[in-house]
């Protein structure tokens, strides 16, 4: 008796039910932590009704300053106001790079100012004198809008 040999036929097509489950669990954790990569120090800002700034696609100089009047830098680290001119001297320089490749010109860098609503004027005034003698050509105090409620 001959034996009939059934050739098992080999699926052609991929099962992609795996990689939709994964794409939508990566999906699910992007919009869970999302909200919370806000880098920076917890200030609480002014409301007024001032109008956004255009910064023209330049990337500004973010110093923040809580109620009690200490110093923190983009990334959120402490700075003593001695170090804040210096740090601000610094970043004004950096040459602009994009996609890896150095500019030879400048950028004219923002310097935006986050101030608590309960600090003190003077430690406001601190950092503004500190970045008019870095060299800053704009410098910007930051706000909340106002909200109708």
């Amino acid at each position: 008796m001959a034996r009939k040999c059934k050739r098992r036929r080999s699926m052609a097509e991929m099962n992609v039910v795996p990689y939709i489950d994964v794409m939508l669990v990566l999906l699910v954790i992007f919009m869970v932590t999302a909200p919370m990569l806000q880098s920076g120090v917890e200030i609480n800002l002014p409301d007024t009704n001032a109008k956004a700034i255009n910064t023209n696609n330049q990337t500004p100089i973010i110093i923040s300053v809580n109620e009690h009047g200490n110093y923190f830098n983009d990334e959120g680290s402490q700075i003593r106001i001695t170090e804040l001119r210096q740090y601000l001297v610094g970043q004004l320089n950096k040459r602009s790079s994009t996609d890896g490749v150095q500019s030879s010109t400048k950028m004219i860098r923002p310097v935006y100012i986050r101030g608590d609503e309960n600090v003190a004027y003077r430690y406001l005034m601190q950092a503004m004198v500190a970045a008019q003698r870095a060299g800053a050509k704009s410098i910007n105090l930051m706000s909340d809008p106002i909200t109708d409620n």
